[in-house]
């Protein structure tokens, strides 16, 4: 309320990359197991799941690359540079990496994400997929999935659902806050 009254907070590129990766790093910390324990009763599967409640890192890569794809959705392309960069930043140093060690991991995760969902272009519904892939969920479906190697629709619409948790709200955030960029 008093922030509508005296104007929002003004923020620079390197506060919103700090809010977003903390934010998304406590998220994914917080609830990892909740999602591991899901995926591993969902009932698409024959066979339970082997996903190690604290094996976050690869669904914390393909949510950073997922929400890196939403970007230019509310950003010119030089401010989605930008703070992809402080973003890349902050990763690798909470992650002990350099900038471009980061920065590949990301590319690669994005690239991950445009393969498995080709060709669509739903970035959410190519997350779900990631995680299906990337925890190598396949071996525990029916055998018709199963021989396919393509996940259980039922599964997807279920880890969609999940997913659609972990995009970023810049909407909300744009209208709470201002940003100026002091890079541009």
């Amino acid at each position: 309320m008093l922030s509508t009254l005296f104007g929002r907070k003004k923020l620079t590129e390197d506060k919103i990359a700090n809010i977003f990766v903390n934010t998304l790093l406590n998220t994914v910390d917080n609830s990892f197991s909740d999602i591991a324990t899901s995926i591993m009763v969902d009932p698409e599967f024959v066979r339970q799941p082997q996903i190690d409640p604290n094996d976050s890192d690869k669904f914390l890569m393909i949510v950073v690359a997922g929400n890196f794809n939403y970007l230019s959705r509310y950003f010119s392309a030089l401010e989605e540079n930008v703070l992809k960069s402080k973003i890349t930043e902050k990763f690798a140093t909470v992650f002990g990496l350099t900038f471009d060690e980061m920065k590949k991991i990301i590319s690669d995760y994005q690239d991950f994400i445009y393969r498995v969902n080709h060709p669509s272009k739903n970035t959410l519904y190519g997350m779900s997929k990631a995680v299906f892939f990337k925890y190598k969920l396949g071996q525990y479906q029916d055998e018709y999935f199963a021989q396919l190697n393509a996940p259980n629709p039922l599964f997807l619409k279920r880890m969609d659902g999940i997913m659609e948790h972990y995009i970023w709200n810049w909407s909300t955030f744009i209208d709470k806050y201002k940003y100026q960029f002091q890079s541009i």
